[in-house]
């Protein structure tokens, strides 16, 4: 999963299009600082991007956003169940994601029926201050056995991206890593090698 930062050193369009190129699939559009009409002008160039790469596209908090493209929804930590069945009425059959800080936030998400959780920070990383200290790779292990898909995010490159995979992550989210990358295309190549190549030993 890319996730968008739009003040890295090329236009966000631009960034997610050399992402798609590389073969990533999976945009999680967040850019929540922009006023609501800027954001929905791109937001929507941002789908029609996704769409004819046939990848999948999240919006982060906006509900009506996220149903008129016809893209998931990715809501905060802490969001209750009944958060999360109205935005399940909302999108529909589209994937519904939390951000999860702790085994609790991934537990109350799991129960809300949310398809999946991202689970931050896992290592030290700039792009997700103000979360607390890293969790550690030993958190996806115990996150994983409460039965939702985690997908990693928070210092993931393509040295820690296997690891996370070793211990059971369902998926990779990296931002500055893509977003700031001289090489949007090459790094997202590099992180899907590494993710393909993990070693099945503990």
């Amino acid at each position: 999963m890319a996730v968008t930062d739009r003040h890295g050193p090329r236009p966000l369009v631009e960034a997610v299009a050399a992402v798609l190129h590389g073969g990533g699939r999976w945009v999680w559009f967040r850019d929540k600082d922009l006023p609501p009409s800027e954001r929905r002008e791109l937001a929507a160039r941002i789908a029609e991007r996704v769409g004819q790469a046939g990848g999948v596209l999240t919006v982060g908090g906006d509900a009506d956003l996220a149903a008129d493209l016809g893209a998931g929804l990715h809501l905060g930590g802490g969001t209750d169940r009944s958060a999360i069945a109205a935005a399940r009425q909302r999108v529909g059959a589209a994937l519904v994601g939390i951000s999860a800080h702790t085994l609790r936030d991934v537990a109350e998400a799991a129960e809300g029926g949310a398809d999946y959780v991202t689970l931050s920070p896992i290592f030290a990383t700039a792009s997700k201050p103000g979360y607390g200290p890293a969790l550690g790779i030993g958190a996806i292990a115990k996150a994983v056995r409460i039965g939702i898909p985690v997908i990693a995010l928070g210092g993931i490159d393509i040295i820690t991206a296997a690891e996370c995979r070793r211990h059971g992550a369902a998926g990779m989210a990296v931002m500055g890593g893509l977003m700031r990358a001289a090489d949007p295309a090459a790094e997202t190549r590099a992180l899907l090698s590494a993710w393909a190549t993990r070693s099945d030993e503990r």
